[in-house]
């Protein structure tokens, strides 16, 4: 039975999540708040969060950027807000899903499980990939240049895998998108864009020359050189 944390701040919703998600066999753990929710993801097992925006402690954004800074554990945020500038920024923050209220339910099991197919099919081979400087690591989803780990997260290591295993191969954006992302109709291609510049900046700050081989194919997308 895989676990499932809830994090939202109308014990209704909480109670609609559990209701929806029991059936099909998952163990739902609530939390009414940012602050407990994070308590939780620190002291407990859990395998995917739900995780709602609009919170008074913490906002489901913050909440999301904290979850990072301890797991890649996968995160669906569910908020009734449409915006496009909402859905990117959940994303930028590490978010891997994004569903509107009011949902279908089978909508958010398929979403669900998805995700967690693409976790399960990326841990099943625990061992180090190496790729020149780079050692690519499944199991933590993260990568080591000259020993020295850079953290990333999930659609980081997706993206990065894909170009490095790949050298001078053009991806377009849509490509990438594809990549990273298996089941999610509200991503816009320009979210590639910041993923691409989150990874400069740890790369570069880990000391690799990354101008040089991250590239920019202009009006397409990105190749590694």
């Amino acid at each position: 039975m895989q676990t499932i944390l809830l994090i939202d701040d109308e014990h209704r919703m909480l109670d609609l999540l559990e209701l929806f998600l029991e059936p099909y066999g998952f163990d739902c753990i609530k939390a009414d708040t940012g602050k407990k929710g994070l308590e939780i993801v620190r002291d407990e097992k859990v395998d995917i969060v739900l995780l709602d925006v609009m919170m008074p402690d913490l906002d489901g954004w913050e909440v999301c950027k904290n979850i990072r800074e301890l797991s890649t554990i996968p995160v669906i945020m569910l908020t009734a807000r449409t915006d496009k500038a909402d859905i990117v920024k959940g994303l930028e923050f590490g978010a891997d899903d994004y569903i509107t209220k009011p949902f279908d339910e089978r909508e958010l099991v398929a979403r669900v499980n998805a995700l967690l197919r693409r976790t399960a099919s990326e841990t099943d081979d625990r061992s180090n990939t190496v790729y020149g400087d780079f050692t690519l690591n499944r199991d933590s989803y993260s990568l080591h240049y000259n020993n020295l780990e850079v953290q990333l997260t999930l659609k980081e290591f997706y993206i990065i895998e894909a170009l490095i295993t790949h050298p001078k191969r053009t991806f377009t954006r849509e490509q990438l998108l594809r990549t990273a992302w298996d089941y999610n109709t509200f991503t816009d291609i320009r979210t590639v864009d910041s993923h691409i510049r989150n990874l400069r900046e740890k790369l570069k700050a880990a000391g690799f020359p990354i101008n040089d081989f991250l590239l920019t194919v202009w009006g397409i997308g990105y190749k590694w050189n």
